[in-house]
């Protein structure tokens, strides 16, 4: 491997200095790949007007295809704040306004490049704010074949679109979980509770191997339920998670969770490790995980 700083004459965005990271990776064979620590892009899905994409400027690496926004990581960045960040340099995309559900990555051994898949949840209207954009444009998802599109991201688009259609979600049986390891939970359910929706929500934040969940791809941040019961009910709401308060039996308010997600396409996963309630929730169209499963990643 070999890296290439960007020839002098080489347009750059006006962002500030050039960082570490934007530099030529050279592999033995000779492909050229941008980005010293690998690059990102987004693949913004909208419901209603489908997938956000760039037309590259004619002087721009494969020039005048159409690809997704993005560019090099910085040292030390995640693919998904580098895909967030060159995004909204690149095409004015509020981070606020999507939401990571899965990241792909390819791998050249040398070089990596990663396509970070995000539904819009407050839609915007995307701005040219880079000189390698000459057009941004919504793209029904039937149509994103039809365009002469960047050949890495032509290469992936059946693969990409393929997971489009998968919305993995967990709903967790917080009682079942706490439960399972005798620290005093009993002497403060919600606090008890408190800790483990901290250490759920930290998971979600970071994202699941998607063996972890037998999908496809290589990260996915799944919607969450938990659901709570009894005294555990007091407990204050978490950023990221969705909590239930069952009114009354726990399992009763699980099994209605995994029946409204799975009723709206969502993948769904139970964990549990009550085997009545495993079974109800198989009946509703869930898949089940022991708590251990869960235990092992927080």
């Amino acid at each position: 491997m070999t890296i290439v700083p960007p020839e002098p004459g080489e347009p750059r965005r006006p962002h500030g200095p050039r960082d570490p990271g934007d530099a030529w990776v050279v592999a033995g064979t000779g492909e050229r790949y941008w980005g010293r620590f690998g690059a990102a892009g987004l693949l913004a899905l909208d419901p209603e007007r489908g997938v956000l994409l760039q037309h590259r400027v004619a002087w721009s690496h494969f020039g005048d295809t159409w690809g997704l926004p993005g560019g090099a990581r910085h040292r030390g960045e995640s693919a998904r704040d580098g895909a967030l960040r060159e995004s909204s340099e690149e095409a004015g995309v509020p981070p606020r306004a999507v939401r990571a559900r899965l990241i792909s990555v390819f791998d050249a051994d040398v070089w990596t490049y990663s396509t970070v898949v995000a539904d819009v949840s407050e839609p915007f209207e995307p701005v040219i704010s880079d000189p390698e954009s000459r057009e941004l444009a919504w793209v029904p998802v039937d149509a994103v074949a039809d365009y002469p599109l960047h050949p890495g991201f032509a290469a992936s688009w059946a693969r990409l679109r393929a997971l489009l259609a998968v919305r993995p979600a967990i709903v967790v049986d917080a009682a079942n979980v706490v439960g399972s390891v005798p620290d005093g939970w009993w002497r403060d359910r919600a606090g008890a509770a408190a800790r483990l929706l901290g250490a759920v929500a930290r998971l979600a934040e970071r994202g699941l191997d998607a063996a972890a969940l037998g999908l496809d791809a290589d990260t996915w941040f799944p919607e969450v339920s938990v659901v709570v019961e009894g005294q555990a009910r007091a407990v204050a709401e978490v950023d990221g998670i969705r909590l239930v308060r069952a009114d009354g039996h726990g399992d009763d308010a699980i099994v209605a969770e995994a029946e409204r997600l799975v009723s709206a396409a969502r993948a769904v996963t139970v964990v549990t490790s009550d085997r009545g309630l495993a079974g109800r929730a198989d009946a509703a169209g869930a898949g089940v995980r022991p708590v251990s499963w869960l235990r092992d990643r927080l």
